[in-house]
């Protein structure tokens, strides 16, 4: 072929396209029960907004934005994640200014350009959640609950939430000293990512995947946080607790954005490879005022949908997706074929899914056109049975046959 998708990216087609279907819908109907609002921001925003938002330090801006400038010479970026453009659109539309809490979600592509491997594209999708305005550690409880609850709802077996806090900008001060001083005699025998990040950002160094299992006895950051941080940390757990939430203490869980303050989590599944980690988020106090905004508390979460589906495909999970045709229409003859027409665009006005045949087939052949789409009725309408104003209706699941008058199709196959 002359063209093929770029690396990293994937045509989703029929018969998967309705997983990811599945999978959305039940991502707005728990969104509906939590009482988040849908918000849709644009693909790409100014570049200095994922710099200040996301952090000069990460992956992401480092490495992996998508960034280039426009007919105006200014430089934009495909959003390489969801949260900087949630928190630019609530601070240019003043959502602050509502009285209650700002609950906001969304579902969309994202652009990363890494590595692909099982379950990580270039462009992929996330499920994200955003809550602002409220410091309660309630919140941060709801937002993990809220993304357990969706894995738990599609069937996904042997999920995991690891929470940890990684306190305020005061109190990391202390830690970095400590942490430091624990990896400044291994430096040498660290990758070159996780010497970078010593002198900019230690606490990086944690998330690192190469060098991950030369950690295992680092300092806490537990251990550094002061007793509002440590309050803080508590009451997420009892609420957690209290919604009967299964989660572990990661104490080395760091996320790999800046902006996180105080509660930090992940998802994790086995299934996917070496890449386990379906999703996180965390609590981001200082992220509205660093853009421009107020200084308003906010907490989120964010969900890769292919990881999503991946896992559900490896634990043969069934989503039931794909509903079955309702009605499928065969003529027999051309007054029985106008007729039909006039019948398929009727029951499609009431709501039910139909089809007809349009490559002039024989009987048999539509036939077995019907049983391939999996239609619950065969209608068959000949010119004789047009004259008598009536239609033979075949269930496809009892074989019984039916003759019905024209006017009356919807009635029987409700």
């Amino acid at each position: 072929m002359a063209f093929q998708k770029p690396t990293g990216t994937q045509d989703l087609l029929p018969g998967m396209v309705e997983k990811w279907q599945y999978v959305e819908q039940k991502a707005r109907d728990l969104c509906r029960r939590f009482n988040y609002r849908e918000i849709r921001t644009p693909l790409f925003e100014q570049t200095d907004l994922f710099v200040r938002g996301v952090g000069d330090t990460t992956d992401i801006v480092e490495k992996e934005m998508y960034t280039f400038n426009d007919k105006g010479d200014r430089s934009m970026t495909l959003r390489p994640e969801g949260t900087a453009g949630v928190v630019r659109a609530y601070v240019e539309n003043k959502l602050y200014g509502e009285p209650d809490v700002s609950k906001l979600y969304y579902i969309g592509p994202m652009f990363r350009y890494e590595r692909p491997q099982a379950g990580r594209y270039r462009q992929f999708h996330q499920f994200g959640v955003e809550a602002f305005g409220a410091v309660d550690p309630a919140i941060d409880a709801e937002v993990i609950s809220l993304g357990y609850q969706f894995c738990k709802e599609l069937g996904m077996q042997g999920v995991k939430v690891e929470i940890n806090s990684v306190g305020t900008p005061e109190t990391r001060t202390a830690y970095r000293e400590k942490l430091l001083a624990y990896l400044t005699p291994m430096k040498d025998s660290l990758c070159k990512d996780c010497n970078s990040r010593m002198d900019r950002n230690p606490m990086r160094v944690l998330d690192c995947k190469v060098d991950q299992d030369k950690f295992h006895d680092a300092p806490s950051i537990l251990e550094s946080l002061d007793e509002e941080c440590s309050t803080l940390f508590e009451k997420v757990k009892q609420h957690l607790d209290v919604m009967e939430v299964d989660y572990v203490v990661n104490p080395r869980l760091v996320r790999g954005l800046d902006y996180y303050t105080h509660t930090a989590f992940e998802f994790k599944a086995e299934g996917i490879g070496a890449i386990d980690t379906i999703g996180g988020g965390g609590r981001y106090n200082g992220l509205v005022s660093g853009i421009g905004g107020p200084d308003q508390p906010g907490i989120g979460v964010g969900i890769g949908l292919e990881r999503i589906v991946l896992i559900l495909e490896k634990q043969q999970i069934e989503l039931n997706a794909q509903k079955p045709l309702d009605v499928y229409f065969v003529a027999l003859g051309e007054q029985a074929d106008m007729e039909i027409t006039k019948q398929v665009f009727k029951l499609r006005q009431l709501g039910f899914s139909v089809e007809r045949d349009y490559l002039g087939r024989k009987m048999k052949a539509q036939m077995k056109s019907s049983d391939r789409l999996k239609a619950r009725y065969t209608a068959i309408l000949g010119n004789d049975e047009l004259e008598r104003g009536e239609i033979a209706l075949k269930s496809m699941e009892t074989g019984e046959q039916l003759t019905v008058k024209l006017d009356e199709i919807h009635l029987k196959i409700v």
